[in-house]
């Protein structure tokens, strides 16, 4: 009982903090729900609350959303998707984490030194920011901190930000429960009804919190936490990596 409390108030966290910062459902509701379901089914959950909760938040701040950019950047993240399928294969799990992890770690550190540079809003960087998270979604379930880095350097608008990510991770977030159910149909959890209800409502009780919360943070707390979320995303790929290769 205290593990089922623990995750559902994970979802509603994760659920806010996805409307506030436009990422990090995963972040904050994966540790949790792998801890009960397993990593396998764990996972899966959280692609399945992700894409549901960055779905509902679209109907939200859909007058925001910049479509062009969404859509360049949901074509590179399926293109990125690819060769990280093909090295998986190729390289060992913790090494691919490990180095996709530091890589993250030292380009926002860089990044942050270099605030006062800002790069120009152009197509092959929007595309390589695209591919880029396509393939660390992938290869390493961390597809948010790539984007942000975006952001933080193209100095994109946070509320635009934000919003324009609600579909961006709704369709990597389906494109990967579809792939999953094809080729993994049994890693989907099974739970009962009542359970499936809880977590339902979960997502909509941190819907509602994240709407409230997003009316009263300014865009550079939002900003700031969004690059906390992104340094966690990093030591969390290193870590994980780190353990498999003890483990």
């Amino acid at each position: 009982m205290l593990t089922t409390g623990l995750v559902l108030g994970a979802v509603v966290m994760g659920a806010g903090m996805q409307r506030v910062t436009g990422m990090g459902f995963a972040l904050v509701a994966a540790p949790f729900l792998v801890l009960l379901l397993g990593p396998v089914e764990g996972v899966v959950l959280v692609n399945v609350c992700g894409a549901v909760t960055a779905g509902s938040i679209i109907f939200r701040v859909v007058k925001d959303i910049d479509w062009k950019r969404y859509l360049l950047l949901a074509a590179s993240a399926l293109l990125g998707i690819i060769p990280a399928a093909v090295l998986i294969r190729l390289i060992p799990a913790p090494v691919l984490e490990i180095s996709i992890g530091v890589i993250l770690a030292v380009g926002l550190t860089v990044l942050l030194v270099l605030k006062s540079a800002t790069l120009p809003e152009r197509r092959r960087y929007l595309f390589t920011a695209g591919g880029l998270s396509g393939f660390m979604n992938t290869a390493a379930g961390v597809g948010g901190p790539a984007v942000s880095m975006y952001s933080i350097a193209t100095r994109w608008q946070h509320k635009s930000f934000a919003a324009t990510m609600q579909p961006y991770f709704f369709t990597i977030g389906t494109f990967s429960l579809i792939s999953k159910a094809i080729t993994a149909p049994a890693s989907f959890p099974v739970l009962p009804a009542a359970m499936w209800l809880a977590v339902a409502a979960a997502c909509l009780a941190g819907l509602v919190l994240g709407d409230l919360a997003a009316k009263h943070v300014p865009a550079r707390a939002a900003q700031i936490l969004l690059i906390i979320l992104a340094y966690l995303g990093a030591a969390a790929t290193i870590i994980r990596g780190v353990s498999d290769a003890v483990g």
